[in-house]
């Protein structure tokens, strides 16, 4: 009786081990949970990101608003009859140099 009662411990032992250590088992599991949470999050960015290109295509379709807002922004482009001033900062002067 007792060589059977460790033999069935013996394997409950080697069980638990596969369990918590094996592949496929708790520590397995866990990291293939963090993963998907990770890559869940990116998607959802991924997502946003594609919804914000979606409406700016949309917005560049049906208007020659959104068009003449991106020439003036990153073209540097002006309408006829405008006067284009750049504002550069200057210097600071420091009040020691000021006598």
């Amino acid at each position: 009786m007792r060589v059977l009662l460790a033999i069935l411990l013996l394997v409950l032992i080697l069980l638990q081990m596969k369990m918590w250590f094996g592949e496929g088992g708790f520590r397995d599991v866990r990291r293939l949970e963090q993963r998907v949470e990770e890559q869940s999050l990116e998607n959802e960015s991924l997502a946003q990101r594609n919804r914000e290109l979606q409406a700016e295509v949309e917005d560049l379709r049906q208007g020659l608003e959104a068009v003449e807002e991106r020439a003036r922004s990153e073209l540097g482009l002006i309408k006829e009859n405008e006067e284009f001033y750049q504002v550069v900062p200057g210097q600071k002067i420091k009040p020691d140099d000021t006598e």
